[in-house]
Order: C-alpha cells, then sequence, then structure tokens
C-alpha cells in the first residue's frame, strides 16, 4: 500500500515566477479543472496553484479509509517542494476544510485564507460514512443523484462547466475514502485560534453546505469577512465566474496580495 508520505499531487502552476501564489483547493468529487472558468476572472500578476487531491483526478488514489491529516499533509509536502510561502489558500467544500487544517499546522505557509462553501465539520459522521459505503457497492451515480441537486444553482444553464462530468470521472474508491476523512473531521477548536486574514463566500443556493455554516465557522476567526453570492451554489466557479473572479481580486488587493507592477500578466 502506498504510504500517505508518498504522495505526489498532480497540479498545474502558472503565472509569473516569483510572483504571490494562490493555491486553488476543489471539492469532493472534483479535480482541479473546476477552477479553469475562474482564471480568466483573476489578477495576472499572481501565480496560481491549482491541486488534483489525494484520491481526486490524477493524484494518486490508494485504497482508503483516508484521514483529513494525510489530505492536509499532501498540500503541505507539495508547497514545501514547490518552494512556495506565503500562500492564499482557496479553498471550496472539502478544499475549504484542507484550507483550514494546513493553516493550523504551517502558518509559514499560508498568509490569508479563502473558504468557499466550506465550514470547521460538514455534519454527522454517520452520513459520510454510509456514503462511503454505497459509493464503493454501487459507484458514482448515486453519490452524483444526491450531490448533483444540492450543489446547484438556481441558473443552471448558466454553468460554465458540468459538475456531473466532473463527478463521473472521479474514482469511486478515492471518493468514498475521502468522505471518510470528513466524517472524522471537526475544525472548530484549531480554527478558533487561527489569526489571519479570512474571506467566507457562501453561494445562496448551496444546500450541501449552507450558507449559516459558513458564517458560523469565518466567525471563529477574528476580523474575517463574509459575504453572500447571489446565484450560485455550491460551485460559484462554475456557477458566477465572473463575480466570484471580482470578489476574490478584491479581497487579494485589500491584503496587499498582488505582485509587484513589474510583473507581467500571464
Amino acid at each position: 500500500m502506498t504510504g500517505a508520505q508518498d504522495i505526489a499531487l498532480a497540479h498545474d502552476l502558472m503565472g509569473p515566477e516569483g510572483a504571490p501564489a494562490v493555491v486553488l483547493l476543489g471539492t469532493l468529487g472534483t479535480d482541479a479543472a473546476l477552477w479553469q472558468p475562474l482564471l480568466p476572472h483573476l489578477p495576472g500578476t499572481l501565480r496560481y496553484l491549482s491541486v488534483d487531491l489525494r484520491g481526486h483526478g490524477a493524484s494518486p488514489c490508494p485504497p482508503g479509509p483516508y484521514r483529513m491529516g494525510a489530505l492536509v499533509g499532501d498540500v503541505e509536502r507539495l508547497l514545501d517542494g514547490l518552494g512556495l510561502r506565503d500562500t492564499l489558500l482557496v479553498g471550496c467544500g472539502l478544499g475549504g476544510m484542507i484550507a483550514q487544517g494546513l493553516a493550523v499546522k504551517r502558518l509559514d505557509l499560508v498568509r490569508g485564507l479563502v473558504l468557499i462553501n466550506s465550514a470547521a465539520r460538514l455534519g454527522q459522521a454517520a452520513p459520510w460514512q454510509d456514503r462511503a459505503t454505497r459509493i464503493r457497492a454501487s459507484g458514482m451515480g448515486a453519490f452524483a443523484e444526491e450531490m448533483l441537486p444540492l450543489w446547484q444553482a438556481r441558473n443552471p444553464e448558466a454553468q460554465a462547466a458540468d459538475p456531473a462530468a466532473l463527478l463521473a470521472r472521479q474514482s469511486p474508491e478515492g471518493v468514498a475514502a475521502t468522505c471518510e476523512a470528513i466524517a472524522g473531521t471537526d475544525f472548530y477548536t484549531p480554527t478558533s485560534g487561527l489569526r489571519l486574514a479570512c474571506l467566507g463566500l457562501a453561494g445562496i443556493d448551496d444546500r450541501f453546505c449552507p450558507p449559516d455554516l459558513t458564517r458560523e465557522t469565518v466567525g471563529l476567526i477574528p476580523g474575517a469577512k463574509f459575504e453572500i453570492l447571489r446565484r450560485a451554489g455550491h460551485l460559484p466557479m462554475l456557477d458566477a465566474p465572473e463575480t466570484l473572479g471580482a470578489r476574490l481580486a478584491a479581497f487579494f488587493d485589500g491584503i496587499g496580495h498582488p505582485a509587484p507592477t513589474s510583473q507581467h500578466r500571464h
């Protein structure tokens, strides 16, 4: 069996070398392609690292169960290996949980957080264990039937990409094992100890991680800001990429993260 320390995450790093980095961490059942519609709407003076999490996309998929500590450690080793410090972590759903865990563990790697439709804890353990069992028994179909209505915005025809296609190409074992990691995670206490710039964004139509859950988590961090995204569900990078890009750019600018004006756009 492949050990946690051996996982090398598939990733894409783009933008001007030496510029401040933004790390994009997606939600359960998606891969780095989730962020493609958003990238044209982000400041070109920054570097962007999009990641396939363990068990997702082109990254290795060892048998589960996974632990959240392993998912956090995967991203930690990737940032260390790339020599990235003082990054901004932008995490959606599961990615936001990983971002919280990494900020708690390695604040030297992180200078700010954006939590998109994410929380310190995503429900009770038993439903996540049940999901893992169902996925292993019947594949991604039943999971997609459950998740897609919860993710959906009220204007799905405006989506920049098809979330069903993202789900369909994921490994059932990887997603099941990740459900087990979510089942065992409660970051309320460690997240409440964080002291860093943080923005919480919640799609008003998200029923997977309702806005009040994100609001509650963001409220644990002193000085953090919280905003609602209209006409967006769990995946605002697909539902409203231009709006999401503008909110992120304003946050980056507000905490002084853009690269010097001498940097070139990518």
